[in-house]
Order: C-alpha cells, then sequence, then structure tokens
C-alpha cells in the first residue's frame, strides 16, 4: 500500500482492477476544507487518460512493476522479438504494446520491458538513441548550426526537425521523450 504522499510520475497503481500511471500530480491545499491530490492516470492496457481526485492520506494499491532489460532483435508479422540481456530468453510482443516506442527503436538496441504478474504491460526506452537519417533535403552551402532546421525521416521512420548542415547518412542523437535532435554524432 502506498498513500497519496508517495505519489510522482509514472508510478503505477491498480485502481478496480486496472492498472494505471500517474501522469501528473498535484497537492492542493484549500483555504477551508481538506487537502486533496488531483491526478491525471493513464490506463496502463488501453491508453486512455483518466482525471482523477484523491483525499490527502489516501490508502492506494501500488503495482509491483518488474523492470528487465532485454535487447530489441527485429519486426515481424505484427509482433516485436526482444532477447532478456541476462538469460537470452526470447519474447514477443504486439504492436498495441510497443506504441510509440517503435519511432526511436533501431535494431540491438537495449530497453526495459515493464512485467506486472509476469505479463508484458508495456516497454521505456533510453533516454537518447542513436539514429540514421534516411531521407532529408540536402544541405545548403552557408548554412550553419545556428539556422533553421528541415524535416528528416530517420530509419525507423519517424520525422523530427534537424539543422540545415545534417544530411543524409548522418547519425544523429534523439530525445525519445520529446522526439527532439540533440546532436549530430561523429
Amino acid at each position: 500500500m502506498a498513500t497519496t504522499a508517495d505519489f510522482r510520475n509514472g508510478m503505477t497503481m491498480v485502481i478496480d482492477g486496472d492498472l494505471y500511471s500517474i501522469v501528473e500530480f498535484l497537492h492542493v491545499k484549500p483555504g477551508k476544507g481538506g487537502a486533496f491530490v488531483r491526478t491525471k492516470l493513464r490506463n496502463v492496457h488501453t491508453g486512455r487518460v483518466i482525471d482523477r481526485t484523491f483525499r490527502a492520506g489516501e490508502n492506494v494499491e501500488q503495482a509491483r512493476i518488474e523492470r528487465r532489460e532485454m535487447q530489441y532483435l527485429y519486426r515481424s508479422a505484427g509482433q516485436f522479438f526482444f532477447m532478456d540481456t541476462s538469460t537470452y530468453e526470447q519474447i514477443s510482443i504486439p504492436d498495441e504494446l510497443v506504441g510509440d516506442a517503435v519511432d526511436y527503436m533501431v535494431e540491438n538496441t537495449a530497453l526495459e520491458v515493464l512485467f506486472h504478474n509476469d505479463q508484458v504491460i508495456g516497454l521505456e526506452l533510453p533516454i537518447f538513441v542513436e539514429v540514421r537519417i534516411k531521407e532529408t533535403d540536402p544541405g545548403v552551402r552557408g548554412d550553419t548550426a545556428s539556422g533553421g532546421s528541415k524535416p528528416a525521416t530517420l530509419e525507423t521512420g519517424a520525422v523530427v526537425q534537424v539543422p540545415f548542415f545534417v544530411d543524409v547518412d548522418d547519425v544523429i542523437k534523439v530525445d525519445t521523450r520529446r522526439g527532439i535532435y540533440v546532436e549530430r554524432v561523429k
């Protein structure tokens, strides 16, 4: 059990038999009445976001989430295949559970797969990934690092804004939390 004082972004709890993850929360102390915590919760299975208010100090059932480091191997027939880096056991995860993470998953990338009661509930990418640019407009002579930006398609199919000096086949570092260009990798 946990209380509202233990809330933090990303914490997973069980509400009415479903798993929810805290997207954001705010402790509120009104002038009159008791304090409360206003939250936005994302259903781990459906992705639906709900608003929920808890009384200060209210008990909630915290879900035990196990994280296993795995390596992304390949994608085939609507399934993603991963290998546990410690046991070399391979598992498959359906497209629906991978979600938007597919935009930054390059083969052989190490990431964490999240389990609840030995069932996969999602995955967590590293904060930064290095990805090759598959397609972008060519740079023009005189473009500088302080100039504007242009769209670039990554080898994963995602599109990010990059500076004008970045070209096809360059490897760039991307922030997976916000989906933005960080730097060109030498």
